[in-house]
């Protein structure tokens, strides 16, 4: 694993422990040193006393023993800030471990520190007023995306080997794939998110950013099965590592559509996704077939259904608190407290449910669905989200609405209709990653999984940026 082990991937590291290579304690320490060095921003909180005590008493016999990882801060933590990236909470502390946490407690994680996110998760770019700008390690200059820049950045950066994300409206995948990582956005429900879950809107999983499909496949072992704290959490399935390259994927259906009817993808980035996906149909002896694809765009009836949860948990603060609010933030409340009434909320029902009756549509025609994961690279790192692409003009266009909904219109289909959809590397434009996103079959993640797996061994990717290597 060379000198600077953190660099490879969680699963690697484990059996570095088992074989005594090395011990968790270098391996924290190792990490440690890497984020105080970092410029990436890409950690608000580091908890160093109960991280190197987590370290020193690991178990390397647990699936994740002794591994340094990052948790967004967007997930609560036991003692840790629970700030959810606002200025609004800056003084909130948790007061117990979310289920997936706790989960990985229980298999022997150490967690080193909180990764930074968007405020309230609520767009792809991670730049806040709380913690700053988090930087792209392939390129400091753009964003790692959002929400959950800071894992994606920590993760492709070299800072640790895996770390937590959550994805309501593409906030795994999208930073997955602006930073050259795996993200499996599940099917709804399969990790619960207790305790208190928030039901409302539908749409949000919890799950990992990752630099291996192996380490994904794990992550899942550990963390999915139901909990009675998330009464919409599935069941547990077992052998998801085992399970890998297990599953003949020949003759089921591929369908591809870069654009997916609803959004305006950068042409290099959709020749070069679709190079993959030919690929991966190619060598998995997937048969191909043609289906209309044409979800309907609604990027601001996706985001009416999260502000009103939004406008719920701040409750009475609101709207005293707009001055501590980012302007993404409060442009969306003060959209929706100006706009939303019986009429427009029922809108917005309406286009989760003809995003679901499409999806449906499609998958009774094919197995996989193949796409972009976004629809240009990187955009910088401040902010604003992207409105152009490939050097078009999306406001004067399509106007302001579609121009900030086509940043997510490739990914929040699958939130709404629950589909489980992964991110996977795909190659670079301009020295950024590109992503391929696959969308499955509800309850069948380990299809996509066995499907990366082809893609992992048929198009190797670095596990980390450029500048995270030892070399830089």
């Amino acid at each position: 694993m060379g000198s600077e082990p953190w660099l490879g991937d969680a699963c690697s590291l484990v059996d570095a422990f088992r074989s005594g290579v090395l011990s968790p304690l270098e391996a924290l320490e190792g990490s440690r040193g890497a984020i105080e060095e970092s410029e990436l921003n890409a950690f608000c909180h580091i908890d160093t006393d109960a991280a190197r005590e987590a370290a020193v008493r690991a178990d390397v016999s647990l699936p994740f023993g002794g591994v340094p990882m990052g948790i967004k801060e967007l997930e609560t933590v036991a003692g840790w800030p629970y700030t959810e990236a606002s200025l609004v909470f800056r003084d909130r502390i948790a007061d117990a471990d979310s289920t997936q946490v706790a989960r990985l407690r229980a298999a022997g994680a150490v967690l080193a520190g909180q990764t930074t996110a968007s405020e309230f998760g609520g767009i792809n770019c991670t730049s806040t007023k709380i913690h700053g700008t988090t930087r792209n390690p392939w390129d400091p200059e753009r964003t790692p995306g959002g929400s959950s820049g800071g894992s994606a950045a920590a993760v492709a950066g070299g800072l640790v080997p895996i770390a937590s994300g959550g994805d309501g409206g593409g906030s795994i995948r999208i930073p997955a794939g602006f930073c050259g990582l795996f993200g499996l956005k599940s099917t709804f429900g399969r990790i619960p998110k207790g305790p208190r879950a928030h039901q409302p809107p539908l749409t949000v999983v919890v799950g990992c950013v990752s630099r291996t499909v192996r380490d994904t496949a794990r992550w899942f072992d550990v963390c999915n099965g139901f909990d009675s704290r998330d009464t919409l959490s599935l069941p547990r399935v077992e052998g998801w590592e085992a399970g890998l390259d297990s599953f003949d994927l020949a003759g089921k259906r591929a369908t591809i559509s870069i654009d997916l009817g609803a959004a305006i993808v950068e042409p290099r980035q959709a020749a070069l996704v679709t190079e993959l996906a030919e690929q991966l149909i190619a060598r998995a002896k997937l048969r191909r077939v043609d289906v209309v694809v044409n979800f309907p765009r609604g990027g601001l009836e996706w985001a009416l259904l999260n502000l009103i949860g939004l406008a719920g948990s701040l409750g009475d603060r609101y709207p005293g608190c707009q001055d501590d609010l980012t302007p993404e933030v409060q442009m969306g409340l003060s959209l929706a407290t100006s706009t939303v009434n019986l009429r427009v909320a029922g809108d917005a029902e309406m286009f989760r449910i003809d995003v679901n009756e499409h999806m449906a549509d499609v998958f009774d025609r094919t197995d996989f669905l193949f796409c972009a994961t976004n629809p240009d690279v990187a955009f910088a790192a401040e902010g604003p989200m992207a409105t152009t692409v490939g050097g078009v003009d999306l406001i004067a266009e399509h106007g302001l609405d579609a121009a900030l909904g086509n940043n997510a219109a490739l990914t929040i289909p699958a939130n709404l209709s629950g589909n489980p959809a992964i991110t996977i590397p795909a190659g670079l434009i301009d020295g950024l990653p590109v992503g391929l996103q696959v969308i499955g079959r509800h309850h069948e993640e380990q299809l996509l999984l066995d499907l990366a797996r082809v893609a992992e061994r048929e198009r190797p990717w670095p596990l980390v940026a450029p500048t995270a290597r030892p070399d830089r």
